[in-house]
C-alpha cells in the first residue's frame, strides 16, 4: 500500500492555552473546514469535553462528489498542550494518521499538522491520489490556514 505525508506549519497570535482547547476540541472542526463538505461531528460531545487517548469522534462528511460518508476517528495519543493523534478506524481512507504539535513561540504559539495517508486499491489509488485526492486534501488545509486567519487574526514575528 502506498503512503503519502503531508505537512502543513503555521503560526497564530494566541496563547498556548487557547490554541490548544480550540484544536482540541472536535466540535472546532467544522468551523476550520470548507462549507462545500458538509462536515457534521455526530459524537455527543460538548464544549466542555476534554480529549483523552481512546476517545472516538464520529462525523458525516462529503469529501468529494457530495457524496455522503461516514467517518469515525480514535484520538490515539495526547500530550496536554504539545500534540495528540488522530487514526481513522472507518471512513473514506485505507490509512488516515494525523498528529498535530503545538509549540509556543514568541507572541504566540506554531502548529504543525503532519497527516500520513494512503488510499488503498493499488495502482488506481495512485492514480486517484494525483488526480483528485492530494490537490483535496492540501485545498482543506489552504482553506484551515485562512479559517485560523480568520478567527485569530494574523501572526507577526515580534523579533523580526
Amino acid at each position: 500500500m502506498k503512503t503519502y505525508q503531508l505537512k502543513w506549519e503555521q503560526s497564530m497570535p494566541i496563547s498556548l492555552d487557547k490554541a490548544w482547547d480550540f484544536f482540541s476540541s472536535p466540535l472546532n472542526l467544522g468551523k476550520i473546514t470548507p462549507a462545500e463538505m458538509n462536515f457534521v461531528v455526530t459524537s455527543s460531545y460538548t464544549d466542555q469535553t476534554v480529549m483523552y487517548p481512546g476517545m472516538l469522534i464520529t462525523y458525516k462528511v462529503s469529501p468529494l462528489m457530495g457524496i455522503k460518508l461516514d467517518w469515525v476517528t480514535e484520538i490515539t495519543h495526547v500530550k496536554d498542550k504539545e500534540y495528540f493523534i488522530d487514526e481513522q478506524r472507518f471512513g473514506p481512507y485505507a490509512l488516515w494518521h494525523h498528529e498535530h504539535h503545538f509549540k509556543e513561540i514568541n507572541g504566540g504559539v506554531h502548529m504543525t499538522d503532519l497527516l500520513t495517508y494512503a488510499i488503498g486499491y493499488g495502482p488506481i489509488g495512485s492514480i486517484a491520489n494525483s488526480a483528485l485526492v492530494a490537490k483535496k486534501v492540501n485545498d482543506i488545509f489552504k482553506y484551515r490556514e485562512k479559517a485560523v486567519i480568520e478567527l485569530f487574526g494574523p501572526y507577526y514575528n515580534k523579533e523580526a
